[in-house]
């Protein structure tokens, strides 16, 4: 079912209910007024009734039919019956009719007025007391006129409901076609929205209201998707200008060995520039796989508890190896009496590689400067802060730091792919983690990473 009908037969069926409860009210009151009111003039005739029959006066009877006869007029079925009573004992001097029910004629004596309906027939009865004796005089007649006015104000409910259904039912289906309008203009344009033209974007006017909102959210995933594709060719064009260098070289160096043949030392020197460039592209290919291996969430990984502190002093350990000159100084002094807090739920091969990626990048674009490493509980996270003393980095180039093969422009002499920190980055994210970066040029840069601690389990 469309959604143009479900609003339509929705609407339809809720104002149906709406009418059918108000004209059922309506009924209702109309019914009600109408009863009372015929109720009001029977009692009117049965007093006039008692009072001119039970004067005994002539006179009074002669006036009571003249005044019914020319006023009051005689309701259909009218029908008046006289008994004598002894109202103290509430017993009647005359046989009651017996179609009438006995709580009937009880009402009248504790009440001195009761109101009764049988069928079409109402009924009015009141207790006259008189110095000749009490009497209880009961008055019936029918409404014709009434019913005939309920009739027709029920016909003319019933069809005003029906033309009102179907007023509804066109103008629902009108207003639900000029509500929905807007979101099948937006379903066209998002039909027409290609790979090839991912910067068209849906028109979006300065409406506050809820397509206006679901336009604006759908053009900014289009911002994120085109962004990503973006990335994405880029990663192809820079990953496949990075993988053809070594490779051309390596081609090159191996054209030129057999070309002719040369000396042991020639041959020696060829292979050395053959091991270096595909030394090179083994750390290059290498360095795909982390990165691909990072776009997968953490199923599958060893998940284990790690101290923060003891991972830095291996990576310490290595870099010692690697980079004999380094100048990392580790500030440990803010450490918890409690392991808990620097102690971190995640994989520790990659957290280790995240880490010695920041603080080995730490060394080598500072120079071998001094690199300050200090681990401070806070609250429920672990906060590491690697600072160093080197070139910084450009600030209008810090929103692409963590985009693969991304390289600051005043580091393009330094060896290096610009893989380290977007590993990083992609790592410490798979963990629940957050990364700053703050830098300067010329006067150094400032890594914040955030890891959740065990202490919050």
């Amino acid at each position: 079912m469309q959604l143009r009908t479900k609003i339509t037969s929705i609407f339809t069926v809720l104002t149906s209910l709406f009418l059918t409860g108000i004209f059922i009210l309506i009924y209702y009151n109309s019914k009600q007024y109408t009863e009372s009111e015929f109720y009001l003039r029977l009692s009117q005739r049965a007093t006039i009734a008692a009072q001119a029959y039970l004067e005994g006066d002539e006179m009074n009877v002669d006036i009571y039919d003249d005044i019914r006869l020319l006023h009051l007029h005689t309701l259909p079925n009218e029908k008046e019956v006289i008994y004598s009573v002894n109202a103290e004992t509430k017993t009647p001097l005359e046989k009651f009719d017996t179609s009438l029910p006995e709580s009937f004629y009880t009402a009248i004596f504790n009440d001195n007025y009761a109101e009764l309906k049988q069928g079409d027939y109402y009924f009015t009865g009141l207790l006259y007391q008189d110095n000749e004796g009490d009497f209880i005089v009961v008055l019936s007649a029918t409404d014709l006129y009434g019913f005939g006015k309920l009739d027709n104000l029920r016909n003319t409910l019933i069809t005003a409901f029906f033309i009102s259904i179907i007023f509804i039912l066109l103008l629902g289906g009108y207003y639900a076609r000029q509500s929905l309008s807007p979101i099948s203009k937006i379903i066209k344009e998002v039909n027409s929205i290609r790979a090839e033209n991912l910067s068209l974007r849906l028109n979006t006017t300065n409406g506050k209201d809820e397509l206006a909102q679901l336009a604006i959210t759908f053009n900014n995933m289009l911002d994120r998707l085109q962004l990503s594709f973006d990335l994405q060719n880029n990663f192809i064009n820079n990953a496949s200008h990075e993988l053809r260098n070594p490779l051309t070289a390596i081609l090159g160096q191996t054209e030129i060995a057999l070309n002719k043949e040369r000396s042991n030392e020639q041959y020696l020197a060829i292979l050395k520039n053959i091991d270096l460039e595909a030394s090179r592209l083994d750390f290059l290919v290498n360095g795909l796989l982390k990165l691909a291996k990072t776009d997968f969430d953490s199923k599958g990984l060893l998940i284990e508890p790690i101290r923060i502190d003891e991972m830095i002093l291996s990576i310490k350990n290595n870099l010692d190896v690697a980079i004999p000159d380094n100048n990392i100084v580790l500030d440990f002094e803010a450490l918890p009496e409690n392991p808990d807090a620097i102690t971190h739920m995640g994989s520790e091969s990659l957290l280790k590689v995240a880490l010695g990626n920041i603080i080995e990048n730490a060394c080598k674009f500072s120079n071998n400067k001094k690199v300050s490493v200090k681990i401070i509980p806070d609250d429920d996270f672990i906060l590491v802060t690697i600072k160093d003393l080197g070139v910084g980095i450009p600030q209008d180039e810090l929103k692409s730091i963590y985009e693969p093969f991304f390289r600051a422009s005043n580091v393009r002499d330094i060896k290096g792919f610009g893989f380290g920190l977007p590993l990083a980055y992609r790592i410490i994210k798979m963990h629940t983690g957050k990364i700053r970066v703050v830098s300067q040029v010329d006067k150094g840069t400032l890594v914040k990473i955030k890891l959740p601690s065990t202490a919050i389990l």
